[in-house]
């Protein structure tokens, strides 16, 4: 089952939300059970700096978990993401779309690092996979494409122009942003986490 948290205020859709999130899951080609935690920049700045060593917040961790011996697919638990709602809303704002898309980007990226893809370390799977995902499920650009673009709010202010790189560039420019996080660090179930796109 697949649960979604909210411990801070949220105008968005819960069951829009969670029917998205099983969309996605399916995608990614995910089996076992996901919980998901939407809360604040507080509390995903404490996960983050106690699982990563890495005091600030970001807009997604990744906790993947150990199989368990002995367990269907189906019946094991995948693993869990904390999404901050305030990241999340700012990025919204930056990207010129609502919130409720941007937690859909953020669920599709944590999701595929749960799969066990890493744009940190891979040669842009990760990136293209995500585009492909992003395509599918009807998303703007992936996390990992954007954060090597300028966002639109900068260019509908004239402050600057688009940028449109190829795929492997972009999976190139993005690694070296994301390199803090390499490997990660145990979780409680002592599985590794992963952050998204922003330190």
């Amino acid at each position: 089952m697949i649960t979604i948290d909210l411990r801070t205020r949220c105008s968005v859709s819960k069951p829009a939300l969670t029917r998205f999130l099983r969309r996605a899951h399916a995608a990614a080609g995910l089996r076992g059970a996901v919980d998901v935690l939407l809360t604040s920049d507080t509390e995903v700045k404490r996960l983050n700096r106690s699982f990563r060593g890495k005091n600030n917040a970001t807009d997604v961790l990744s906790f993947p978990a150990e199989p368990m011996p002995g367990l269907p697919e189906e019946h094991q638990h995948t693993g869990d993401l904390a999404i901050s709602l305030e990241t999340a809303g700012r990025q919204a704002e930056e990207h010129g779309h609502s919130l409720a898309t941007e937690l859909r980007i953020l669920l599709l990226h944590g999701l595929l690092h749960l799969a066990g893809m890493d744009h940190e370390t891979d040669e842009g799977e990760m990136a293209e996979r995500e585009a492909e995902l992003r395509r599918e499920l009807r998303l703007p650009g992936s996390l990992i494409e954007r954060s090597a673009a300028v966002p639109i709010k900068r260019v509908r202010a004239g402050l600057e122009t688009p940028r449109v790189m190829p795929m492997a560039a972009v999976a190139r420019r993005a690694r070296p942003m994301q390199s803090e996080a390499s490997g990660g660090s145990p979780s409680i179930n002592g599985a590794r986490s992963r952050s998204g796109g922003r330190r």
